[in-house]
């Protein structure tokens, strides 16, 4: 018998023989199984377990704290012998007042201050109007207006001397405080 003849006629019934034992084996393969696991319900677990009464009283007094608020905002300046916002201080002001709306219940000093410039009248009067530019600003913001006290200082409080323009512009300034 010729060789090829040989392997002609037993290779193809073997490659068949291997390809379906192949998929056979696949086949048969199992996943494993894992035994499901009962659902309790709340109610059984509250049974199974009870609450010692010391943990309920913590939970209601961890929940009667109120969230520590930072109240250290930064100051607002203004140009000289104006009483009108600068741009860049929008987003100061909104964060103020996104911080003085988580409690209402405090109140806050809006404290307006003007440099040396000029005289007594104009400088409490100015320091008076920027006081009142912020406090508008922090009410069309969703603040109470019985929230913020506006007081204005003219040149009496200086956070520095009034001698150097770096100085002056300095003390045109709002500050805001919690009232203590």
């Amino acid at each position: 018998m010729n060789f090829h003849k040989y392997l002609k006629s037993y290779s193809t019934p073997f490659v068949m023989a291997v390809l379906v034992l192949s998929l056979y084996s696949c086949k048969t393969k199992k996943i494993a199984q894992t035994a499901p696991i009962p659902e309790t319900t709340t109610v059984e677990k509250a049974k199974a377990e009870p609450v010692p009464e010391t943990a309920i009283e913590k939970e209601e007094e961890t929940a009667a704290v109120p969230e520590k608020i930072n109240y250290d905002f930064k100051t607002i300046q203004f140009e000289f012998n104006s009483s009108v916002l600068k741009t860049f201080s929008y987003p100061v002001l909104d964060q103020i007042a996104k911080a003085i709306k988580k409690d209402p219940s405090v109140k806050f000093n809006v404290d307006g201050h003007s440099s040396a410039e000029g005289t007594v009248e104009r400088n409490q009067t100015l320091s008076t109007d920027r006081a009142n530019s912020v406090k508008s600003y922090l009410v069309s913001s969703g603040v109470s207006a019985s929230n913020l006290i506006a007081t204005g200082y003219g040149e009496s409080k200086p956070i520095t001397s009034n001698t150097t323009e770096a100085g002056k512009a300095q003390n045109r300034r709002v500050e805001i405080s919690k009232v203590e």
